[in-house]
């Protein structure tokens, strides 16, 4: 197991109100630091102070873009113990975001045991409210000071932990989605199921359009045919038809979400009928035509579960479960938000304790 140095900030901050958090702006005092070289290996692990850092202009993460990262949280439970949920799922996929890349792989143990410590570490800043947690972010970057594209022989992994509220601003409510019909975001073979910045680069301009327009969100089709549904900007998509749950099958450029892993677990573990295939926007749109399609909901670590009470497609809107939140929705909100943060049993041996307060 590798050493891992720490350095205690001087000053400490001090948490804000819950309801004050927001989202991904605050940060607390302390952060995990890791560099790499091709002729050493992953190297001086280290927890240091929370702050700003040195990079080239020429390095190469600012012009090749190799960079991935991940998205975890952690919990405060009401016996006052801090929980993180499934830590080391999202480890692995961490390192398949770094095979995509091309950057080197990670000992997952080490990731794993620095992360527990700065949690530890920086505790006291885990928000306590339902609906809060402490949101924590690994990521990795080329830093060769090279112009010149090549694959990189020097990177530095980082974690920084965010105290944050509810994603959306709007909390647990129905969202309005509009499908996309023009811009597309990734192909099989391409980046789609990496969690790297230029996956969500490519879907920046789409969003902005979306909102604009009055949607939170847009929903991706295939970038071939533009027919079949693949996910949302920041979420897996779920579809409940005649009492089937039914997600988009995983093809290379859909994100394996670790909440849509945990829906369709739970689901299965309820009784439900799941299937993970194809599914075609005009299929969603017949369903609804029929009064077969019951529910629509997105699933991520930042927003858990998003009811969808609207969709848009080339101008034709559709309103799910009369603009309200589902049944099931509801059902999967409720039980894996109280899974997350110790208030039900849990039985799939998915959140792990990483302190006491």
């Amino acid at each position: 197991m590798t050493d891992i140095a720490v350095t205690l900030a001087d000053k400490r901050g001090t948490l804000p109100a819950d309801d004050k958090l927001g989202f991904g702006k605050i940060f607390t005092d302390h952060m995990f630091v890791m560099d790499y070289a091709s002729d050493k290996g992953w190297y001086d692990a280290r927890i240091i102070p929370y702050g700003d850092f040195n990079i080239s202009p020429a390095a190469m993460v600012l012009h090749y873009g190799q960079a991935i990262f991940e998205g975890m949280k952690a919990f405060r439970t009401e016996d006052n113990r801090v929980v993180m949920y499934r830590p080391v799922d999202h480890l692995k996929r961490f390192n398949n975001s770094a095979n995509i890349l091309s950057i080197p792989q990670m000992d997952i143990d080490v990731v794993h045991a620095a992360l527990k410590k700065l949690i530890d570490i920086d505790k006291q800043w885990v928000p306590k409210s339902l609906g809060t947690s402490l949101y924590i972010r690994p990521f990795v970057i080329a830093v060769d000071p090279y112009v010149g594209v090549k694959v990189a022989a020097h990177y530095t992994l980082f974690i920084i932990l965010s105290p944050v509220g509810a994603y959306y601003a709007s909390g647990f409510k129905p969202v309005k989605i509009k499908v996309e019909d023009h811009y597309v975001r990734a192909v099989k073979g391409g980046l789609g199921e990496a969690k790297t910045a230029a996956n969500y680069a490519a879907s920046l301009k789409a969003s902005e359009v979306a909102n604009e327009e009055g949607y939170t969100q847009v929903l991706w089709l295939d970038a071939i045919e533009q027919k079949y549904i693949e996910e949302v900007g920041t979420m897996n998509i779920f579809f409940k038809i005649d009492n089937e749950i039914i997600t988009p099958e995983l093809n290379g450029s859909i994100l394996n979400g670790m909440t849509r892993r945990s829906v369709l677990e739970v689901a299965k573990s309820w009784g439900m009928k799941t299937s993970e295939r194809r599914i075609s926007i005009d299929e969603v749109y017949e369903a609804h035509a029929n009064g077969r399609l019951q529910e629509v909901f997105g699933t991520g670590t930042a927003a858990v579960i998003s009811p969808v009470g609207e969709l848009s497609w080339k101008g034709k809107k559709i309103s799910i479960n009369n603009g309200g939140i589902g049944e099931t929705s509801q059902k999967l909100f409720d039980y894996i938000t109280s899974l997350q943060q110790g208030r039900v049993a849990d039985k799939f041996g998915w959140v792990e304790e990483v302190t006491k307060l």
